[in-house]
């Protein structure tokens, strides 16, 4: 069994900041890249940001320069940290693991619930 989950979303202005975070746990042997995504009712999920084991990182040009995504290994969590918000962030954010439970065992990705982000005045 492995749980994926999200914390820190809520409300903020235009302009505030917001730090996500999201941890996987349960039987893990080794997790691949990680990534926030984020979805508005009625729209496709987008990748927002994600994160490779060695820190390699890619961002939507949307959030290029505003968010940050962080990774802790021991710990099995990454972070996103959004400065400069807008309402065009409002959406719930999901996060993702890429992981093998076992040595043996083939890549498998596993999703959070989400958590709600609303940038409004």
């Amino acid at each position: 069994q492995v749980q994926v989950v999200e914390s820190g979303g809520g409300s903020v202005q235009p302009g505030g900041s917001l730090r996500l975070s999201c941890a996987a746990s349960g039987s893990i042997f080794v997790i691949g890249v990680m990534g926030w995504y984020r979805q508005v009712a009625g729209k496709e999920r987008e990748l927002v940001a994600s994160i490779f084991s060695g820190g390699s990182t890619n961002y939507a040009d949307s959030v290029k320069g505003r968010f940050t995504i962080s990774r802790d290994n021991a710990k099995n969590t990454i972070y996103l940290q959004m400065n400069s918000l807008k309402p065009e962030d409002t959406a719930v954010y999901y996060c993702s693991a890429d992981l093998k439970s076992t040595l043996y065992s083939t890549n498998q990705e596993y999703w959070g619930k989400g958590t709600l982000v609303t940038v409004s005045s």
